[in-house]
């Protein structure tokens, strides 16, 4: 059957006309229609579940067109991938990079790269032709690694230009990049910037999803926004602003980034004095090196830092989970502790909101409710059976109380949004009723509006007395949350700052030991 050839301009390369999917009980997708031009660089952009990924899972086949209405074209024709779908939308030229890496680690660059589709010479791989087709790769987009370097040793920002090499080795048209910049440093971002503008000198086109707005007007020509669904609008960059943005997003006027906090630090509750601790993986290596700080009931201690200074690294510890503590106290109440496990933190009031919510924070596969419920089970266990009727009722309280957006409780966690799984989490961990809750960067990969409703709840629980702890890459985040900056060095403690005498400048001056 000819594909139908649909009547555009030659400068649009994918067109989406109407475009709905439903899933059981949701409206993913309402007829949304949107254009993208051949060679530029197209931001999408809207909350958690505005649609962003069902859009271009339909787009890279991972949802076949039987499975949704509506039409895609592409290059004028209409596309219809169908039985293995992802495969054909290789072979057309579309490929994705997700947020998370899909790299082997002891395999080398060009390994990663032709995996699958290793160059065969008599029924051998080829391996002179699969290092030399990589370099071609790496060169002509200007990335700057070695082809025959094991992934494991590569920082995440190279680890990222592997999975873009992986994507350009099918002679990608069109590049679909995923919250790419989510684990990066600012330097790295930058490289990838670089490297973007590179492959549209070439021709490429990309379409770049990201929670980090300020991305958008450094990056893209234009920008697509969703909203529970719908296409909202498309508009070029230069006509945009943050502000007018946000709106867009969230359908309402936020005048505020950061809801304004009405805190009275009291007494100190959690005290840590010169802690030395080791890495556990490796005997003599010294991961903090003389950390102190107090944290106050009803405050947010706010802790920033490079990447690689230990703020991870004190946390995790604290919370009885990493570091080999050495030398140095922790008191909790005045009370000196001796926590070597995330169970002696928790009955000690201290609880840990961890960075990586899919890898350590959740089971993706089970239940919101069996997520809620999972560290917390002795409260509903009697005679080795678990109280059904208790766990449900906590579990809906805990829902209700984060505003969780699921249709039910029973549903899997890898089906709610960024923004729903991070409340999960933070749910499970209010359930434990604790003292001093422990967020390391507790709005990572979530939208504006989800992230505003994160910092009104750490303000009413402040105001509940609980004592917050929260790490942040996000400087503006550190400064409009915290009632202090306690500022990390090379796993050390560098200086606390009262709020008001903290500012970007003094920060990062703290941070990279230049004060």
């Amino acid at each position: 059957m000819t594909p139908e050839i649909h009547p555009t301009t030659d400068d649009i390369i994918l067109d989406f006309q109407n475009v709905t999917k439903h899933f059981p009980g949701v409206t993913a997708l309402s007829e949304v229609s949107m254009q993208v031009r051949r060679g530029e660089i197209h931001g999408l952009c809207g909350e958690n579940g505005a649609g962003k990924s069902t859009l271009m899972k339909i787009l890279s086949g991972v949802y076949p067109h039987d499975t949704y209405e509506g039409d895609v074209y592409y290059e004028g024709k209409e596309l219809k991938l169908g039985t293995g779908a992802i495969h054909q939308a290789i072979k057309e030229g579309i490929a994705i990079v997700y947020q998370e890496l899909t790299l082997v680690p002891n395999m080398t660059v060009g390994e990663n790269v032709y995996l699958g589709k290793e160059p065969v010479n008599s029924g051998v791989i080829d391996w002179n032709k699969l290092y030399a087709d990589t370099q071609e790769i790496l060169t002509k987009y200007e990335l700057d690694i070695h082809p025959q370097t094991l992934v494991k040793h590569l920082g995440v920002g190279k680890m990222q230009m592997v999975e873009i090499a992986k994507a350009l080795s099918e002679d990608a048209k069109i590049l679909i990049l995923d919250e790419p910049t989510s684990a990066l440093t600012e330097a790295e971002i930058d490289k990838l910037i670089e490297i973007l503008k590179t492959l549209k000198s070439h021709g490429v086109t990309c379409i770049y999803i990201t929670h980090r707005l300020e991305e958008l007007f450094r990056v893209t020509d234009s920008v697509t926004v969703l909203r529970d669904g719908q296409a909202v609008t498309t508009q070029p960059t230069e006509d945009l602003i943050i502000e007018k943005l946000v709106r867009y997003m969230v359908g309402r006027e936020m005048k505020e980034r950061f809801p304004p906090g009405k805190r009275q630090p009291g007494e100190v509750i959690l005290e840590v004095e010169n802690l030395h601790a080791d890495d556990p993986r490796g005997a003599g290596h010294e991961l903090l090196s003389g950390v102190s700080f107090n944290v106050r009931k009803g405050e947010i201690l706010g802790i920033a830092g490079l990447m690689g200074s230990g703020r991870t690294e004190l946390v995790t510890t604290i919370f009885g989970e990493y570091g080999k503590i050495t030398s140095g106290v922790i008191r909790i109440e005045g009370r000196e502790v001796d926590i070597r496990s995330a169970r002696a933190a928790m009955n000690e009031g201290v609880s840990l909101v961890p960075e990586d919510r899919k890898g350590k924070g959740l089971v993706l596969r089970q239940s919101v409710l069996r997520n809620i419920s999972l560290p917390n089970l002795d409260q509903f266990s009697t005679f080795f059976q678990i109280d059904s009727g208790a766990e449900l009722k906590a579990g809906n309280k805990q829902a209700r109380d984060l505003d969780i957006k699921a249709p039910n409780l029973q549903i899997p966690c890898d089906t709610l949004s960024g923004g729903n799984q991070q409340k999960v989490v933070i749910a499970k961990w209010l359930l434990s009723d604790p003292k001093v809750l422990i967020m390391d960067d507790p709005t990572r990969g979530v939208d504006v509006g989800a992230k505003y409703e994160i910092y009104k709840l750490m303000n009413e629980l402040t105001g509940q007395g609980v004592s917050i702890i929260m790490i942040s890459s996000d400087l503006e985040e550190v400064l409009g949350m915290s009632d202090r900056v306690m500022v990390m060095c090379e796993g050390r403690s560098s200086h606390t700052l009262d709020i008001a005498e903290a500012t970007q400048e003094r920060i990062m001056a703290l941070a990279t030991g230049i004060a």
